[in-house]
């Protein structure tokens, strides 16, 4: 099966994103594994593949790497999003929240 490394890269996003709350609360680390790819399909579904090792190497062919300082949420038409740029106030709050 094929995987984009964008599709793979918001796939894992959207996961951690869906849960309720997270900009609200305190910033907790993401709980991706290395023997799992996370999609986000056509429709927006998420889904979630236990990988192997035997095709890893064409897995990695088109793959990218995700650059620090990345934020990926999903907007209000339900699209998911990404953005790389400052997210964070100077003392280390979001700067999006709705406490602003």
């Amino acid at each position: 099966m094929a995987f984009s490394t964008k599709t793979f890269v918001l796939a894992a996003a959207l996961g951690v994103l869906a849960a309720p709350a997270m900009a609200q609360s305190a910033a907790t680390p993401w709980e991706l594994r290395s023997d799992t790819g996370y999609a986000y399909d056509k429709e927006g579904k998420t889904f979630s593949y236990k990988m192997g090792t035997s095709n890893a190497g064409e897995l990695l062919k088109g793959a990218k790497k995700v650059p620090k300082g990345t934020l990926f949420f999903i907007g209000q038409n339900g699209q998911l999003y990404m953005r790389t740029g400052p997210y964070l106030e100077g003392d280390g709050k979001f700067k999006f929240g709705s406490d602003r």
